[in-house]
């Protein structure tokens, strides 16, 4: 007994020397380093090779400096609990900066997935740890994991997607801007189209160059032939455009082709008009070489007109 009790004397007095100093030093607390995480926006839907960028703010007071021999190495595959995860470490990127008493380090990581599943595979960037020293020691921090999960290439069977969705995930969204360039292609090809129709087939005096004499005249000869007001109604309605169009009578395609050059391509036309009034007014035995019905030739003669009036008819 009392050699046990001079043993246990000598074990308190080595404790004493060297035990208590050491136990106090290890319950010194470790400085506090604040740790900022930004983790990608989603944590569903990734396929073997996508890419996942993580970025880790530290903020350690300023006596201490962050060991670049602790970050995670290039090309090192992640493990939990011994397993491998499918990730691996892309690149790593760091950058320090001093804000008053504290050195601020941005810590970028790119991990990228290499494994595939025929199911979703959960998954995670496993925690990091990284040391500070100074002071005359040295210390880690730690990051925490981030969970995600790894969606198949291939879907094999039947799935039941509401056992495996995550608020995170948000709707699936499609890259529209080539269809709305096409379409707002087709639209300004369409209102340009009507716009050209308004111009050749309206009657009002809507766009530069429109409701001009013959214009009215193309309205006011479809009347007279709606109302049965007879050809000769016509014809008189057609004689005055051509005299208010020529600033003066005209008695020939010669006489409007010489006051009005852009005419010249309807001279046939105006030749026939011009026999349909002799044969009208004048006499009634005369040839005018108009085929059938002579009040819709004289309608349709008229919209040629107003067409050489807008500079249609070339």
């Amino acid at each position: 007994m009392m050699i046990n009790s001079r043993i246990l004397s000598l074990i308190l007095v080595v404790l004493s020397v060297h035990g208590i100093p050491a136990a106090l030093a290890d319950s010194q607390p470790n400085p506090q380093v604040l740790v900022t995480e930004i983790n990608p926006a989603r944590d569903v839907g990734y396929h073997v090779g996508d890419i996942l960028h993580r970025t880790i703010i530290l903020k350690a007071p300023a006596s201490y400096k962050l060991l670049d021999t602790s970050l995670p190495l290039k090309g090192t595959e992640k493990k939990y609990r011994g397993q491998n995860q499918g990730v691996e470490v892309r690149s790593v990127d760091i950058s320090e900066k001093q804000q008053g008493a504290f050195n601020i380090y941005t810590l970028k990581l790119q991990y990228q997935v290499f494994t595939n599943n025929v199911v979703v595979k959960p998954s995670q960037l496993p925690a990091e740890y990284v040391k500070f020293g100074g002071e005359g020691r040295v210390f880690q921090v730690r990051i925490p994991y981030w969970s995600f999960r790894i969606s198949p290439l291939a879907v094999y069977g039947s799935v039941k997607i509401e056992n495996d969705m995550s608020q995170l995930r948000g709707p699936l969204l499609l890259d529209d801007s080539q269809q709305k360039l096409a379409l707002w292609i087709a639209l300004g090809t369409l209102a340009l189209s009507l716009l050209g129709l308004l111009y050749i087939l309206g009657n009002r005096r809507w766009l530069p160059r429109m409701g001009g004499e013959f214009a009215r005249a193309y309205r006011d000869i479809k009347k007279i032939r709606k109302q049965n007001l007879g050809l000769q109604t016509g014809m008189t309605r057609m004689h005055h455009a051509l005299n208010q169009s020529s600033d003066g009578s005209v008695f020939s395609a010669d006489d409007i082709i010489a006051r009005k050059p852009g005419f010249a391509s309807m001279r046939d036309e105006l030749n026939q008009f011009f026999r349909l009034s002799r044969s009208v007014f004048f006499d009634a035995t005369a040839k005018h070489q108009v085929q059938g019905d002579p009040e819709q030739w004289l309608q349709q003669f008229c919209r040629h007109c107003r067409d050489c009036e807008r500079g249609l008819n070339k």
